[in-house]
Order: C-alpha cells, then sequence, then structure tokens
C-alpha cells in the first residue's frame, strides 16, 4: 500500500504543538475590518487549539 499524501491546504493551516494538539489560526482576519473593533480584530490574532473531535480528522490529512 503506498504512502498516504499530506493534504497541502490543511498543511498551509494547521500546525502540531509539541504535545501533539493541532494549532489553528482564527477566521474572520483578512478584510472588512473597520467594522470590527480593536479588540476583536487584537483577540483573533491569537492561534487557538482546534477541538479534540476536529483534531482527529486534520492529523489525518497532515
Amino acid at each position: 500500500m503506498p504512502k498516504m499524501k499530506t493534504n497541502k491546504g490543511a498543511a498551509k493551516r494547521f500546525r502540531k504543538t509539541g504535545s501533539g494538539k493541532i494549532r489553528r489560526n482564527s477566521a474572520f482576519t483578512s478584510h472588512i475590518l473597520t467594522s470590527k473593533t480593536t479588540k476583536r480584530k487584537r483577540n483573533l490574532r491569537k492561534a487557538s487549539m482546534m477541538a479534540t473531535g476536529d483534531a482527529k480528522r486534520i492529523r489525518a490529512l497532515i
């Protein structure tokens, strides 16, 4: 059986942490930023962890 290919779209969006969790960046940061508050935009800069149910599927892709 051949090796499983990396999903390149997922590889660009998600990273594995040292402990094996999946880290993701927030959505809603690319345009129409004038209507969003400074506080909201600042909080969207921070990366967060994937939910455990979703992380299982993402781990197979990357």
